[in-house]
C-alpha cells in the first residue's frame, strides 16, 4: 500500500507540475500579446522594470502555487481534519481539551488573511515592483552614476524606492508579529493541554488505557501542529497568489487599441491631421492642442520646436501609439483608427531616437524589418543604409550578436543599423525622431546620405533639434506647447523673424562657438 501510495503521489506530482507550466506559459503568452496591443504610453508610464516583474514573478508565483502550494494545500486540509477525528475518537475528553488550542490557532490565522494584511501585502508588492523597476533603470545609468562619482543613494528615485520597500516590509513584519505569535504559541500549546489533561483526569489513580492515551496523543498532537503550519503557509501562499493574479489582471483589464471592424488601405502616402488633441494624463493640459496640418505624397516635412513643445507625440500619433482624443489623422484619406494595425505598420517605418537593437544578430535585427527578406535584400539593405563598413570590421559579420544597447557598435553605427531595418521595410511614409542625435561627426555623415538614400519618393516626418539637417524641407513646423505656432520652407520662417528665426540665430551661434583659453 505504502508503495502504491509513493507511486500515485509521484504521478499526482508530475501532473501537476506539468499543468502548472502549461498554465505559466499561457499566461505569459496572453499577456504579452495584450501588451503589444497595448498603447505604447502605458509602456513608457508603467516602466520596463515594472512589466517584466508583472510578467516574470507574478506568473511564476502561479506556477509555484499549482505546481506546489495547491497539492499540499489539499492535505494541509485534509489531515487536521482526520487527526482531530482520531483524537475524539481515542478519548473525546482530552481531545476537546487538545481542540481549544487548535481553535485558537486558526483564529489567530484568520487575523493573518484579513482584509486589511492583504491590501498591506498588496502594498508591499507594489513597493518590490516600483523598487525592481526603479532597480532597472539604476542599472542603465551606472555609466552616468559612475563618471559623477555618485553612489546609489544619489540616486534619488531608486533611494526613494529602496526606502519606500524598507518602510512596507518593516511595516509588513510589525502587522504579522502578533498574530504570528499568537498562532505560533496557540499551534505548540497542545503540548500544555496534554499536561493539563493528566492533572485534571488522574486524580483517581492512572489507568493503563489512560496512559496509553496520553502516549498516543503525545505520538499525534506534534502532527497537529505541524500540519497546521502548513495551513498557515499555505494560506499565505495563497494570498501571493492572489496578489499576482491582481497584478497580472491589472494589465489584461487595459484597453487595447481598438482594430477597425471594416479595415481599408490607404490609397497614397499623404497625412491630413485635422485639429487634434492628446493628452497624457487628463488632469495634466494637453500635450497636442488642436494640431491641423496637410502632408502631401512624397513631402518632407520637419518638426522643430524647443523641448516639450510636442514634436514626438505628434509623430507618435500619426502612426497609432497612441489615440487621439479629439480630431483625426487620415493617411491615404483613411483614418487610422479604420486601417487594420499590420496594414498601418506596412505604411508607417519609424526611426527612433534612440535606436531599438535587441539581443540577436545583425542580421535577425535587420531582418525584423521584413521577416520573409532573403540574406542578400538584407546584405542589400545594409549597404544602401552606408553600414557595410560596420559589418566588415565585426569578426562575425552579420552574425555578430548584438545587445539591446548595441554591445558591440556605436551609438551612430546602431542608428544605422537601424536604419537599414527601415530600408528593408521599404514603407511609403518614414519617421525620423532625432536619428542623428547619437552620432559623432562621421557617423552623422554616413547617417544623413543613408537618410537621403532611404527618403527617395517617401514621404518623410523629420523631428530635429540640429536646424541644419531641415533647410531643404518642403515644410517646417515650429511646435511650442502643444501647436503649430508657424509653418513654412526655410527662407519662408527667415524672413519673418519669428520663433524659427530665433532658433536658427541661435544654432549658428552653438555651430561657431568654439573654447577660448583662459586669461
Amino acid at each position: 500500500m505504502s508503495v502504491l501510495a509513493y507511486i500515485v503521489y509521484i504521478a499526482a506530482l508530475m501532473c501537476s507540475h506539468v499543468a502548472a507550466f502549461r498554465v505559466q506559459t499561457n499566461m505569459r503568452v496572453s499577456l504579452m500579446q495584450h501588451i503589444m496591443k497595448l498603447p505604447l504610453g502605458y509602456i513608457e508610464t508603467e516602466g520596463s522594470g515594472k512589466i517584466r516583474k508583472v510578467v516574470a514573478d507574478s506568473t511564476a508565483a502561479t506556477e509555484t502555487f499549482l505546481a506546489h502550494s495547491l497539492p499540499d494545500k489539499a492535505v494541509s486540509y485534509a489531515t487536521p481534519i482526520g487527526l482531530i477525528a482520531m483524537l475524539l475518537i481515542f478519548d473525546w475528553r482530552i481531545g476537546l481539551i487538545c481542540l481549544i488550542p487548535a481553535v485558537l490557532a486558526f483564529l489567530a490565522m484568520g487575523g493573518m488573511m484579513g482584509e486589511k494584511l492583504q491590501n498591506d501585502m498588496k502594498e508591499y508588492q507594489n513597493a518590490l515592483d516600483e523598487m525592481s523597476a526603479e532597480a532597472v533603470e539604476y542599472v542603465r545609468g551606472i555609466p552616468v552614476v559612475k563618471t559623477f562619482g555618485q553612489s546609489v543613494f544619489s540616486f534619488k528615485r531608486f533611494k526613494e524606492a529602496i526606502d519606500k520597500y524598507e518602510e512596507w516590509t518593516i511595516k509588513y513584519t510589525v502587522l504579522m508579529r502578533i498574530p504570528m505569535v499568537l498562532f505560533t504559541t496557540a499551534a505548540n500549546a497542545v503540548f500544555a493541554a496534554l499536561i493539563v489533561c493528566s492533572f485534571i483526569f488522574t486524580r483517581g489513580g492512572i489507568t493503563n488505557t489512560f496512559l496509553y492515551n496520553i502516549l498516543f496523543y503525545l505520538i499525534i498532537t506534534p502532527l497537529l501542529t505541524i500540519t497546521l503550519m502548513k495551513v498557515a503557509y499555505a494560506g499565505e501562499s495563497e494570498m501571493v497568489v492572489k496578489d499576482a493574479l491582481g497584478r497580472m489582471y491589472s494589465i489584461l483589464n487595459e484597453e487595447p487599441l481598438s482594430e477597425a471592424r471594416d479595415p481599408k488601405v490607404p490609397k497614397d502616402s499623404s497625412i491630413i491631421i485635422e485639429d487634434i488633441s492628446f493628452t497624457y494624463d487628463e488632469k495634466k493640459s494637453n500635450a497636442i492642442d488642436g494640431i491641423s496640418l496637410e502632408i502631401k505624397p512624397g513631402d518632407h516635412v520637419a518638426f522643430v520646436g524647443p523641448s516639450g513643445g510636442g514634436k514626438t507625440t505628434l509623430a507618435s500619433l500619426i502612426a497609432r501609439f497612441w489615440d487621439v482624443d479629439k480630431g483625426s489623422i487620415k493617411i491615404g484619406g483613411i483614418d487610422v483608427k479604420d486601417i487594420a494595425s499590420d496594414e498601418l505598420m506596412r505604411q508607417v517605418s519609424y526611426v527612433f531616437q534612440d535606436s531599438k537593437l535587441l539581443k540577436m544578430s545583425i542580421l535577425d535585427n535587420v531582418r525584423m524589418g521584413r521577416p520573409d527578406a532573403t540574406d542578400e535584400e538584407v546584405v542589400k539593405a545594409l549597404k544602401d543604409a552606408m553600414c557595410w563598413d560596420i559589418i566588415e570590421k565585426l569578426p562575425e559579420g552579420l552574425n555578430t550578436m548584438i545587445g539591446s544597447k548595441g554591445t558591440y557598435v556605436s551609438g551612430g553605427e546602431a542608428q544605422r543599423i537601424s536604419i537599414a531595418r527601415a530600408f528593408l521595410k521599404n514603407a511609403p511614409i518614414l519617421i525620423l525622431d532625432e536619428a542623428t542625435a547619437f552620432a559623432d561627426p562621421d557617423n552623422e555623415v554616413m547617417v544623413q546620405k543613408a537618410f537621403a538614400n532611404l527618403s527617395k519618393d517617401k514621404t518623410v516626418i523629420m523631428i530635429a533639434h540640429r536646424l541644419s539637417t531641415v533647410v531643404d524641407a518642403d515644410k517646417i513646423c515650429v511646435l511650442t506647447d502643444g501647436k503649430i505656432a508657424e509653418a513654412g520652407k526655410h527662407e519662408e520662417l527667415l524672413a519673418r523673424g519669428g520663433i524659427y528665426s530665433h532658433m536658427w540665430n541661435e544654432y549658428q551661434k552653438s555651430v561657431n562657438w568654439k573654447v577660448g583659453k583662459g586669461a
